[in-house]
């Protein structure tokens, strides 16, 4: 997934997407390392917040 890359790219700290989406920072980590399966409700929040398809998150598609 690009979740990281994402992130980094905007210059957001964990904590503040965490804070976005309503859940704990260690819940994201855990997302952005493959840890843990990504909802798809959480999905679509990421997709909207950085203007992006799902499909580009993970990476089926390099089209955002």
């Amino acid at each position: 997934m690009r979740l990281k890359d994402l992130r980094e790219d905007s210059d957001i700290k964990q904590k503040e997407i965490a804070e976005y989406l309503h859940i704990k920072q260690n819940t994201y980590s855990q997302y952005e390392n493959g840890q843990r399966q990504l909802p798809i409700d959480i999905l679509i929040k990421l997709a909207k917040y950085y203007k992006v398809s799902t499909d580009y998150i993970l990476e089926l598609s390099d089209n955002k």
